[in-house]
């Protein structure tokens, strides 16, 4: 089975939930490490008729096993970072045009036609590294803008501000993608007031600098770079689908992707909205590794389907992931 062409049409909850069954069934049959976790779980796959009763795989396989759901060859390995001696997540694509489309969509629905902008992108610690998959839409994005301007910036700051303020002058519109801890040394070098620039970070200081909370984070990136609303994409090597938040760290997912709240407590049971919990990423262009993933971040879900990321768990605080020993 290759995935319906209504993965990227989907228009209501309805059928978002009817076509995220029918994948379910899917992988339990072509996913061997996916299929194993369900019966660990003494799944009954007849049992399952709503995204709640679904079970999501711990993040964690992907560090541990090979998440594939057909025998098809590997076309591209993307690899998440990690310090020395960690183990790294490997997502092993069989079919990277459905990433491609993915992404182009999503990043389509959210901010309109690509050639309208100018894509600078500052990810010194992404691009210094193989096998990222944020690199690989960024670049995939820069050359879709059609625009000489776009590029990749590492750590010639000086460059980068001299074009920043030229295209922001000339009422270019841009966006400015970086890493947290790029985006601050680069707010420290040189103050901005920016008019027609979208900043957006991608998360994450990379040991590089002290964690911050969001809102202390977004007024100081906000002030330097004279802008009232910081964007931010959340996506993650293990998915081929991103969330993206136009400002105060409220996300919106396309619509082939979802997420729920699940209990710390007890990771087989859910919360109810408003209320934190760890997050549940549905990913329906994951067809061909595993679609639903139980992630490591902590959030909360909004009357609107929209969510917030609130942190990170601790390794020590996963309840729940005994079911890691199969």
């Amino acid at each position: 089975m290759t995935p319906t062409p209504d993965i990227f049409s989907i228009s209501s909850l309805k059928q978002f939930e009817k076509i995220a069954l029918k994948v379910f069934r899917f992988q339990y049959e072509n996913n061997v490490v996916y299929r194993e976790f369900c019966d660990f779980l003494k799944t009954n796959t007849q049992k399952v008729k709503s995204l709640e009763q679904i079970p999501f795989l711990p993040i964690q396989f992907f560090k541990s096993h090979t998440v594939v759901s057909n025998e098809n060859p590997i076309q591209k390995t993307f690899t998440s970072s990690g310090t020395t001696g960690m183990a790294t997540s490997n997502h092993f694509i069989t079919d990277v045009s459905l990433y491609e489309e993915s992404y182009r969509k999503g990043f389509s629905q959210f901010y309109g036609n690509i050639e309208d902008y100018v894509i600078l992108a500052l990810l010194p610690s992404y691009l210094e590294r193989e096998g990222s998959s944020l690199i690989y839409m960024v670049e995939d994005l820069i050359q879709m803008t059609h625009n000489p301007e776009s590029g990749f910036y590492l750590h010639n700051h000086k460059e980068l501000i001299e074009k920043l303020e030229r295209l922001d002058n000339a009422g270019q519109n841009v966006i400015l993608i970086g890493v947290t801890y790029a985006l601050l040394d680069l707010i420290e070098k040189y103050p901005f007031q920016l008019q027609n620039t979208i900043i957006m970070e991608t998360g994450g200081m990379k040991g590089q600098r002290k964690e911050m909370i969001r809102e202390e984070l977004h007024e100081k990136l906000c002030q330097g770079f004279g802008v009232t609303a910081i964007h931010s994409e959340y996506g993650m090597t293990e998915l081929l689908s991103q969330a993206y938040s136009l400002g105060n760290g409220v996300f919106e997912c396309p619509s082939w992707m979802q997420i729920l709240v699940r209990n710390t407590e007890d990771a087989l049971t859910y919360v109810e909205e408003g209320k934190s919990g760890g997050i549940n990423v549905i990913d329906l262009a994951n067809i061909n590794s595993c679609s639903f993933i139980a992630t490591q971040d902590l959030g909360k879900k909004n009357p609107n389907n929209s969510f917030e990321v609130l942190g990170r768990f601790d390794n020590s605080d996963i309840r729940g992931c005994n079911l890691m020993v199969i």
